[in-house]
Parts: C-alpha cells; structure tokens; sequence
C-alpha cells in the first residue's frame, strides 16, 4: 500500500489559519483521488475535502466550504507528491484529528471514495 503521512497540525486560536500536508509515498497523480477526513471527539470520520485524479475537481462539506481549501504538487516531473488542506478563519468545532486518503472513484456530488487513510495529525482550535 502506498504510505501516507500527514504533519502540519496543532493548537491555534479562533480566526487562525493552518496548512496541512500529507506526503504519499508513491506517485498518485492520474491514480488515485485524495481526501481529508476528520474525525471530531465523539464523532464519527467525516470526508470535509476531496480531489480528483486529475486534479481539475474538489469537492468540500458544507462546514469547511469557503474557509478550506484541498490542493496537490504530484502532477509535474518536480512534484513533491504531496495533498494540501488549506485551513482559515479555524473555529473551536473544527477540532479533530485530520487524516488523508486516497482513494480510485471520485464523484462531484460524494468526493473520493477512500480506501486507505494516513494516522492523522491532531488540529486543536480555541
């Protein structure tokens, strides 16, 4: 399986901003679709942003969209293969641990369909 590791969390206050990255061990563009989960405490995991093997499509839940934003560097010769979560304007309920994800089917209306996640990096806002 292609390895997934997620850095870039930690504690920011209410309003602050934070970028997730994950890397992927093996080339994904044109493969696979990526996601970023969360999973909040007592919650169940839930997909917030997906992107297309092509890169050309996101897809956002309705709490994240406008203020996340998903992105890659996999697709050029250089690229460093890794999937970005852009996050602004951070709110107390946005709290979880983050995982990345890959998966092989990706809709406009669901995201990516994920079949294999990273071990999550925790996000604290306050």
């Amino acid at each position: 399986h292609v390895q997934l590791v997620e850095s870039g969390g930690g504690s920011v206050q209410t309003g602050g901003s934070l970028t997730l990255s994950c890397v992927a061990s093996e080339y994904t563009y044109m493969r696979y679709c990526l996601a970023w989960f969360r999973r909040a405490p007592g919650k169940e995991r839930e997909v917030i942003a997906s992107i297309s093997q092509g890169r050309d499509q996101t897809n956002y839940v309705g709490s994240v969209k406008g203020r996340f934003a998903v992105f890659a560097d996999d697709a050029s010769d250089n690229a460093k293969n890794t999937l970005y979560l852009r996050m602004n304007n951070l709110k107390p309920e946005d709290t979880a641990i983050y995982y990345c994800a890959r998966g092989t089917y990706y809709s406009g209306y669901s995201g990516c369909d994920a079949d294999y996640f990273g071990q999550g990096t925790q996000v604290t806002v306050s």
